[in-house]
């Protein structure tokens, strides 16, 4: 069965769809068959890949309000091996209209169900709130990769987001486990973005991935092409951190599966 990761932080800025579009990419040049799924109402994870959200059959807010099949909504990507369940705009009304489904936390884990097994990996980019939508991505999720910028304020906004994740283990997904902390935006020149470094792995310890996603322009300009950067530039610092990202989350899990 696939292994679903979730994206957060309700932080905005620190990185969830850069993160999610190569991410995605990189595990699909690992030879991982892998799906994203768009769950912010700007659909910038599906522009990021070339995706005109006009012209999709179907979306995540079809899947989630109008109990759409997932199978057949999702579209290929530019990428072999990684195919996208888009977003647009009507996501933003998906919250109020959820409200009245019966277990509405749960409406995602269930859209996603048929299809888990066709994946290895399921990656969910949640948009920056703690709403009603990133509770149903959390409880669909095996885990939660949780980007951090390099900035002063990094640590800020963690704690909700930690006891966010509490209240979902203990209430909605027990199975819910931190994948891990990621530094982003880093820039080794600079004195704080080391120190925030040592303070995420002073407080997290093992939970806090070695890769570190660097500052880099090629990763910034990628969207505006539609490509994730390990098209637009595969030397790219920026594509190669996120290569080296991908086989540090395949080898943890072949690791894992190995004790079982």
């Amino acid at each position: 069965m696939g292994k679903i990761i979730a994206i957060a932080n309700q932080k905005g800025g620190v990185g969830k769809t850069t993160t999610a579009i190569n991410l995605a990419a990189s595990l699909a040049s690992e030879k991982k068959k892998v799906l994203i799924v768009d769950a912010d109402p700007q659909a910038n994870a599906t522009s990021g890949y070339g995706i005109d959200p006009r012209k999709m059959s179907g979306s995540i807010y079809e899947c989630l309000v109008d109990d759409y099949p997932v199978s057949g909504s999702q579209v290929a990507t530019c990428v072999e091996g990684l195919d996208l369940l888009g977003s647009r705009i009507d996501l933003a009304g998906a919250e109020l209209e959820l409200v009245s489904k019966p277990q509405r936390e749960s409406v995602m884990k269930k859209a996603l169900a048929p299809i888990a097994d066709s994946y290895d990996y399921i990656l969910i980019d949640c948009s920056p709130s703690l709403g009603l939508i990133t509770v149903n991505a959390l409880t669909a999720a095996d885990s939660v990769i949780i980007p951090v910028q390099a900035e002063y304020f990094a640590l800020e906004g963690i704690s909700k987001l930690l006891n966010t994740i509490r209240i979902i283990k203990s209430k909605l997904n027990p199975e819910l486990e931190i994948e891990g902390f990621l530094l982003t935006m880093y820039d080794a020149r600079l004195r704080l973005a080391n120190q925030i470094y040592e303070e995420l792995k002073g407080h997290f310890g093992d939970m806090v991935f070695d890769t570190v996603i660097p500052r880099n322009i090629r990763l910034s300009e990628a969207p505006s092409h539609g490509l994730p950067a390990l098209l637009y530039d595969p030397a790219s610092r920026g594509a190669t951190s996120h290569t080296q990202l991908a086989r540090e989350i395949v080898k943890k899990h072949s690791s894992s599966h190995k004790k079982q």
